[in-house]
C-alpha cells in the first residue's frame, strides 16, 4: 500500500474534477469456485484499489463532492473470523491508513444511497464488469439490473481516464518491479523452450514464479508453439525442433501492478533461416515503433508506421509486393499482422478497458476505424507524458484466414499467394515491451528482456 497522502491527492483530484452528488466505489466480494467457502484468489476492483488502496473484500468508498468528505464502509471482524484469519485491524484503523476519518459498518452504506435519493442528488459509478456488483448496486440504486450499465457516468468515467492513464513516480516504480519479475519468467521459458517440454510445464513454472514474487500472472498465460493464434491458453502440445515457441507472459503484485512481455524463441535454440528472416521483420516493426514513442504522437500514427515496417520487410522477403507504404494504406499487412500495435498498461494489464475503450483510447480528433486490423487497435489518440503503453507488432501464418483471402483473390496486387502458401506451418512471431512516455520522448521499462537473434540465441545454448 502507499502513503495515506497518495489515496488522499488522487480522491482529492477527482473531487475536483465531479461538479456535484456523490462518488460510488464498490469493492470486489469473494468469489466461490465449486462451493462458498473455497473463493478464487481474491482481486480487488482497480478503481477501489486506486482511490482507497485496501485490498479485501466486502468494501465500498464515497466520496461527497458537495460537503467535501470521504467515507469508508467495512465490517469489523468478529471472534469467529479471528479463528479462521487472526487478528484484523478495525475499519477505524484501515480508514486512518489511506486517510479516510470517515469509516462506518457496511449497512450504513443503505441509508446513505437512501438520503441521497431522497435528495435528488447525483450518485456517480464506473462501469460494473462482475454480476455480483451489478446486483449490489441493482439493490442500492433501485435500479432493474438490466438497466445498470445505461446508468453509469460518463463524467466519472472521464475523469478517472484522465487521472489513471497518467501514471504517477510510485507506479512506475511497482511497474518496473513486475517488468524485472518478467524478465525471470521468460528467461525462464526460453532456457526450457527445448525438443520433447510439453507447453504445460513451462508455462506452470513461469506461472510460479510470478507467485513466488508476490503475485497472480496478469492474465492467463499465453504459450504456444502454435503462435498464430493470438491468445493460445492451450498448453498441451509438445515443443519440436522447426517450431517456434510464443510466450506472451507477466505478473501483478500486491498492489495490482502489472507487466505485459512477449518473446518468441526457436524451439532448442538456433534460428533456421526462414525463421530468422521473419524475426528480424518483426523486431524491426518493434524497434521503429518504440523510437516513435512521444508525448503528442497519435499513437494511431505509431501503429501505421510499425505496419508498413512489416509490409516493407515482407516485400523484400517476396511475400508481399508492390509498393509497402501503399500496401500498408490499403491493409494488406493485415492478412499477417491483424491486431493493433498496443495498449495502456497499469493497474489493468489493458488498462481501464472496462471503463468503455473507445473513451479510453480515441476523441473528437483520433476515430476508431471499423477496417479490418485497425479497429482491434485499442488506442489511437495522442501520446502523453506518464502514459505506458505496450509495443507488440507480430507476423502470423493464419491458415484460416490465408484461405479466405486467397479464395477471395484480398488485395493481391499486394500479397504473393504462391508463396504464402509456403508458410502455412510457419506459426507465428511477437515481439512486446513496455513502454514509458517521458517528457521528451520515451524509456523501455525495466531489466532488458534478451530480444535480438544473438541475445536469444546465446541465452538458449
Amino acid at each position: 500500500m502507499f502513503s495515506s497522502n497518495v489515496y488522499i491527492e488522487r480522491r482529492k483530484k477527482l473531487k475536483a474534477e465531479i461538479s456535484n452528488g456523490i462518488v460510488l466505489f464498490l469493492g470486489n466480494q469473494e468469489v466461490p469456485f465449486n462451493y462458498p467457502s473455497n473463493t478464487y484468489s481474491f482481486r480487488q476492483d482497480s478503481n477501489f484499489s486506486y482511490f482507497f488502496g485496501l485490498d479485501h473484500p466486502d468494501l465500498a468508498g464515497v466520496l461527497d463532492i458537495d460537503e467535501d468528505k470521504d467515507f469508508l464502509f467495512g465490517n469489523d471482524v468478529e471472534i469467529d473470523d479471528i479463528i479462521w484469519m487472526g487478528k484484523q485491524p478495525s475499519m477505524k484503523e484501515q480508514g486512518l491508513k489511506i486517510g479516510v476519518e470517515n469509516t462506518d459498518p457496511l449497512s450504513s452504506l443503505n441509508e446513505m444511497i437512501r438520503n441521497t435519493l431522497k435528495q435528488g442528488r447525483k450518485i456517480h459509478f464506473a462501469p460494473p464488469y462482475r454480476g455480483e456488483t451489478i446486483i449490489w448496486l441493482s439493490d442500492l440504486l433501485d435500479i432493474p439490473h438490466l438497466l445498470i450499465q445505461e446508468q453509469v457516468s460518463e463524467p466519472l468515467v472521464k475523469a478517472i481516464i484522465k487521472m489513471r492513464m497518467k501514471k504517477e513516480a510510485v507506479e512506475i516504480k511497482e511497474i518496473e518491479k513486475m517488468i524485472d519479475v518478467a524478465w525471470k519468467m521468460h528467461t525462464t521459458a526460453m532456457k526450457m523452450a527445448k525438443p520433447g517440454v510439453i507447453e504445460q510445464e513451462i508455462a506452470g513454472t513461469i506461472e510460479g514464479i510470478a507467485l513466488s514474487y508476490g503475485g497472480p500472472v496478469s492474465f492467463p498465460v499465453i504459450l504456444s508453439i502454435n503462435g498464430q493464434t493470438l491468445h493460445n491458453h492451450h498448453h498441451g502440445n509438445t515443443l519440436v525442433e522447426g517450431r517456434m515457441l510464443v510466450t506472451d507472459a507477466g505478473c501483478e503484485n500486491d498492489l495490482h501492478y502489472a507487466s505485459d512481455i512477449t518473446r518468441t524463441v526457436p524451439v532448442g535454440g538456433k534460428f533456421n533461416r526462414r525463421q530468422k528472416e521473419i524475426y528480424e521483420v518483426v523486431l524491426n516493426a518493434n524497434l521503429k515503433g518504440i523510437d516513435a514513442v512521444k508525448p503528442g504522437v497519435p499513437f494511431k500514427e505509431v501503429h501505421l508506421l510499425a505496419a508498413t515496417e512489416i509490409a516493407k520487410g515482407l516485400t523484400a522477403l517476396g511475400l508481399m509486393r508492390g509498393d509497402p507504404a501503399e500496401a500498408a494504406k490499403k491493409g494488406a499487412h493485415t492478412l499477417f499482422f491483424p491486431h493493433g500495435l498496443g495498449h495502456p498498461l497499469g493497474l489493468d494489464v489493458h488498462d481501464l478497458e472496462g471503463m468503455n475503450e473507445d473513451l479510453v483510447g480515441y476523441n473528437e480528433e483520433v476515430i476508431r476505424s471499423k477496417e479490418f486490423g485497425l479497429s482491434s487497435l485499442r488506442f489511437g489518440r495522442k501520446l502523453q507524458e506518464g502514459f505506458i503503453m505496450t509495443i507488440e507488432p507480430g507476423i502470423y501464418f493464419i491458415p484460416e484466414l490465408i484461405d479466405i483471402w486467397k479464395a477471395e483473390n484480398k488485395l493481391a496486387e499486394f500479397i504473393n499467394y504462391d508463396m504464402v502458401e509456403t508458410y502455412r506451418d510457419f506459426g507465428g512471431i511477437r515481439i512486446e515491451d513496455d513502454v514509458l512516455v517521458t517528457a521528451t520522448g520515451h524509456r523501455v521499462l525495466g531489466k532488458p528482456i534478451p530480444k535480438t537473434v544473438a541475445e536469444i540465441e546465446n541465452l538458449m545454448k
